[in-house]
Parts: structure tokens; C-alpha cells; sequence
């Protein structure tokens, strides 16, 4: 259960064990020091209190050596300690963020139209760290000092069960409380990250609409939302901080009147005749003692239970179903097929009974208003997300059944919004093909027209160019994103209007190096400009998610129906200029 609970693998529990057994016999090694104090006390105290002559002073002698040789035995112990602890909690992280991270590469799309990067990136970032800071500081210390404090308490009772008893009465009373008072601590904790999330969320949106905040002066005051975002986790951090230290100081204080209750109960016996005088010093120097472990212990629960918080959230996450399908399935025919697709957004239906064929060899176009469904028709090409009913085949096979990295080594893409890397341009055109050599590299980017600005760079295809390409211009970095299609040379090329972001001059050049690259492919281009696309072999246009109509340029203008009011449209604002 514990296994599951922290996401560890098999290697990260085992290593879990040993940092448990590991902390248990750092706490003995801590007892053995103060009983080796404890028998000192009782050899220089015992002549006094028992008049049995002088101190053994070489029995005084032996406790002292062996007390050095124990502290340096703890040297070896702490060090043991850490390395079982530290270092299995750091690696674990390690694995468990970048199982994260590929269980995240295997979602569908709808996931992350629910989930914002602010809240996947607490996900992989603060989630994991809370449990890395579970497996290093909280867990193995708290069963450890639990283990410890338990076996201490029988080795009391076996020496005088009724002082043993003393010592711990607290200890049930103090377990309850913190029982009871465990969803409490909980449900502010669970405020504390959703407050948390909201700063992050907004302090994102801060930073990536900067240009908007500086152009319409919306800093300081006027930027209300991320001031009240602000406030709102300071007030939930107060809270929360409040409310658990408040929890914790109490638990304390209930168990920690257990020390009165062995002086009381130490002094009725004492006085009875019940026991020796040296046990009632002994137990009460102990009593003293053996609460430290079991106030960690308490201290800790306050951190376990917020961490129970970042478990819950992290189970909710690995409970998202990937995509799967087979990896055996080679396809040899590229030919799409639609049939009666629909697809809804939650349960926003956006594409209605939609059937269409795209052939290999042949370039498709997708056409039609804003909010029609050409993108999402595209998706679903690429299986980013799953058709709600109906299906799509590539080369006679549902793509239901392909597994999503199977199929992405059929396809190229060049979306409208490149994403690029803050990486150097050689990396960033090898990601359509990390197996490409430098020449092969180069000759996707003379083809993609974008050889000449490269070389133009302070260090040419090593340059870095920032965040998302922040170095160069539009038109630059959606032909860095042709090279990668060019590149990987798929048998499926899906273009968003890759000639969007270019001027007159390099678009013709890229509608040459486009021409070359689609030869004997299945080619979807999604339209906004229609001119692009009066070649294409098939456009489908789509209205309000359903086929409006489909056939070449020249038959769909004859139609006179929606493609040829839209390419009138065009043409007509084409010709606008400012008077």
C-alpha cells in the first residue's frame, strides 16, 4: 500500500525499507548513547543513594570508552543513514517526474484543454518535490522514531510496567487528537495548494501577456488579478501555517504531560516502597528522552498530511487514461478515410457526421470559417484526440488501434504557432529526424529556405536561439519548422498554413520547397488564404463542424455556394488599403 501510495517503483520501495531501517537504527544508536549516560549517572549516584561504598570507577571507565567508541560508530551510522534516505528519495524523484513526464506525452489532447501548464507544471515540479521531501525527511524518519519508540516501550514495561505505563498513557490520547483533527489539517491544505495554483496561474498569464500589460498600462494597481491572487495565498498560507501549528502545539503539550504523570505516579511508588530510587531517577531522565523522537514524530504528521494533499492530486493525474493501441501495425497504404465522424469538446459537439476521403499522392485542403473544425478534423487525423463516434482509417486500419508514437512516425506537421526550443538551430531542425546527419540537416534547410539567414547568424547552425525562437522573426522560424517536416520525410504531411507568417518573396520559395516535398504523400492542408490552395486535388469545406461541400477549385466555384462567397470574400479584401 505504502508503494503505491508514494508512486515508488520496486527499486525506490526497497530502497524506502532500508532508509526505514536505516533511521531505526540511527534512533537505537541515539538510546544507546543515553543509556550508556544513564548507567554513569547510576554508578556515581548509586554509592550515595544506596550507601554500597565506593564508585566503580573502572566500570565508569568501560561506559566512558564504550561511549567513544559509539560516537564514532554514529559517525558511520549517520552517514549510512543519509545515503540510504537522501539518495534513494533524489533518484526515486527523478524517475518519478520523468514517468510523469511520458505518461503526459501518452494523454490525449482533451486533457490538456481541462488542465492548464500551471497546474501540470505543479504537478511535475511541487507535487513531486512534496514527495521527495516525504521519502528524505518525513516517512522513513516517523516509522523509523514509531519502530523505536514502540520497542523502547516494551524493553520499560518488561524492566517496570507501571512507569512504562506512566511514560506512555499520553501517547493514545495524543494519537487521537491528531486522528481527529487529520481532515481539518487536510482541507486547509487543500486550499493552500488550490490558492497557490491561482497565483501561478496568474503570475503566468502576467508574464506571458507582458507586451499587452506594458501597452495598455495595466501594471501595478490596475493589474487587480494577480494582486488578489497574491493575497488570497498569503491570507491561505497564514491560515493553514496557523491552524496546523496549532494542531501540532497542542498534540505536544498533550503528550508531553506525560512527564508530570511519571513524577506523580514515580513518587506514589516511590514512597510506597514500590521502587528503588534509582529506577525513579532513571525513569525520569528517560521520560525526558524518549519524547523527542515521539514529538518528531508529531512535528512530521503536520508535513505527511499536507503531503497526503500532493498524493491525491498525483493519483488523480496517473489516473488519466493514456492512448494506446499497437506498435506492430505497419501501414503501407496512406489513404485517410473519415466515416460519419463526429467529436465533441466535453459536450460540446464541433464536428458532425463528417466523411471524406484523402487519398495518397493527392493534396487535401480543409477550408471554411473560423470555428468550422478544420483544425480539429486535423487533430483527429493525428489522433491527438479520439473520435466520439464513427472512425478513421489509415490504409484500411483504425487508427484507434495504432499506437500514438506508431503513428506519429507516419506524419510531419507544420503547425501555425511554431514551437521552438532555446536551443541552437541544428537541434531544433534534427528533431524532425535525430538520426539525420549534419549534411542531411543542412540540405532540409536549403530546401526549407532558410540556409542563407542561418549562415547569416553569429555561429550559424550552433546559434542559439532562445525561448520559442525568440531571436528570430516569423517568417524565420515557421521554415526552421518546414525543415524538420523535410526532414523527417514522412509519408503524411499535415500543413496549418505554413506560409502564414512569410512575405510575398519567401513564400513563393516555400511553396517550391513544399511542392517537392508532398510528391506521392498524403497531404492536408488546412486554408485560411484561398489562393494557397487553388491547385489542391480535393477541398473539403466545412460549416459548423459538418461537410459543406467538396471538389476542386474550379467545380466549387461553379457551385456558387460557400467556398465561392469565401474566395470572393478574399479577393475583395485583398485589394483594402488605409485612405
Amino acid at each position: 500500500m505504502l508503494q503505491k501510495l508514494l508512486f515508488l517503483s520496486d527499486e525506490g520501495y526497497k530502497g524506502l525499507k532500508k532508509a526505514i531501517a536505516a533511521c531505526v537504527l540511527t534512533n537505537f544508536s541515539i538510546m544507546a548513547a543515553f543509556g550508556i549516560v544513564i548507567n554513569i549517572i547510576n554508578e556515581v549516584i548509586r554509592p550515595f543513594v544506596l550507601d554500597e561504598g565506593n564508585m566503580n570507577t573502572q566500570k565508569i571507565l568501560v561506559y566512558f570508552l564504550a561511549g567513544i567508541v559509539l560516537a564514532v560508530l554514529q559517525g558511520f551510522i549517520y552517514m549510512n543513514e543519509y545515503n540510504k534516505t537522501y539518495f534513494n528519495a533524489y533518484s526515486e524523484s527523478e524517475d518519478t517526474r520523468l514517468d510523469i513526464a511520458e505518461h503526459i506525452r501518452k494523454l490525449p489532447l482533451s486533457f490538456f484543454n481541462r488542465k492548464n501548464l500551471s497546474e501540470i507544471t505543479v504537478n511535475m515540479m511541487e507535487d513531486c518535490t512534496r514527495i521527495e521531501n516525504a521519502l528524505s525527511h518525513v516517512i522513513p524518519q516517523l516509522i523509523g522514531n514509531v519502530i523505536s519508540a514502540t520497542l523502547v516501550c516494551i524493553m520499560l514495561a518488561v524492566y517496570d510496567w507501571r512507569m512504562a505505563a506512566a511514560v506512555y498513557i499520553t501517547l493514545p490520547v495524543t494519537a487521537l487528537f491528531i486522528f481527529l483533527t487529520k481532515k481539518i489539517q487536510i482541507r486547509y491544505g487543500e486550499r493552500h495548494v488550490k490558492a497557490k495554483l491561482r497565483v501561478s496561474d496568474q503570475v503566468h498569464e502576467y508574464i506571458d501577456g507582458i507586451k499587452v500589460v506594458k501597452a495598455f498600462n495595466l501594471g501595478g494597481e490596475k493589474f487587480a488579478a494577480l494582486d488578489r491572487a497574491m493575497h488570497n495565498f498569503m491570507k491561505e498560507s497564514i491560515i493553514f501555517e496557523g491552524i496546523t501549528g496549532t494542531i501540532v502545539t497542542t498534540a505536544v503539550v498533550f503528550l508531553q504531560t506525560g512527564i508530570g504523570i511519571v513524577v506523580f505516579t514515580g513518587t506514589n511508588l516511590l514512597l510506597s516502597g514500590s521502587i528503588p530510587i534509582i529506577s525513579y531517577i532513571l525513569f525520569i531522565l528517560i521520560s525526558v528522552k524518549i519524547y523527542s523522537p515521539l514529538v518528531t514524530v508529531l512535528t512530521l504528521s503536520a508535513s505527511l498530511n499536507y503531503f497526503m494533499v500532493a498524493t491525491k492530486r498525483m493519483q488523480t493525474l496517473r489516473n488519466e487514461k493514456e492512448m494506446l493501441g499497437r506498435s506492430d501495425i505497419n501501414i503501407e497504404n496512406f489513404d485517410f478515410k473519415l466515416e460519419n465522424v463526429s467529436f465533441a469538446y466535453n459536450a460540446d459537439e464541433v464536428i458532425s457526421d463528417f466523411s471524406a476521403h484523402i487519398k495518397q499522392g493527392e493534396v487535401t485542403a480543409l477550408v471554411g470559417p473560423s470555428g468550422s473544425g478544420k483544425s480539429t478534423i486535423s487533430h483527429l487525423l493525428a489522433r491527438f484526440w479520439d473520435v466520439s463516434r464513427g472512425r478513421i482509417t489509415l490504409g484500411g486500419t483504425d487508427i484507434k488501434e495504432i499506437e500514438p508514437e506508431k503513428l506519429m512516425t507516419y506524419m510531419s506537421f507544420v503547425f501555425q504557432d511554431v514551437v521552438l526550443f532555446n536551443d541552437s538551430v541544428y537541434n531544433n531542425i534534427k528533431i524532425g529526424n535525430i538520426n539525420a546527419s549534419k549534411e542531411e540537416i543542412i540540405e532540409a534547410a536549403k530546401r526549407a529556405r532558410c540556409h542563407e539567414f542561418i549562415m547569416e547568424m553569429p555561429e550559424g547552425y550552433d546559434t542559439v536561439i532562445g525561448e520559442n525562437g525568440g531571436t528570430l522573426s516569423g517568417g524565420e522560424r515557421q521554415r526552421i519548422s518546414i525543415a524538420r517536416a523535410i526532414l523527417k520525410n514522412a509519408p503524411v504531411i499535415l500543413l496549418d498554413e505554413a506560409t502564414s507568417s512569410l512575405d510575398p518573396e519567401n513564400e513563393v520559395e516555400i511553396q517550391t520547397a513544399l511542392s517537392e516535398l508532398v510528391k506521392e504523400k498524403t497531404v492536408v492542408v488546412i486554408a485560411h488564404r484561398l489562393r494557397t490552395v487553388v491547385n489542391a486535388d480535393q477541398i473539403l469545406v466545412l460549416k459548423d463542424g459538418k461537410l459543406e461541400e467538396s471538389g476542386t477549385h474550379e467545380k466549387l466555384m461553379e457551385k456558387n455556394g460557400l467556398y465561392r462567397q469565401l474566395y470572393q470574400i478574399q479577393q475583395e479584401s485583398s485589394e483594402w488599403k488605409f485612405r
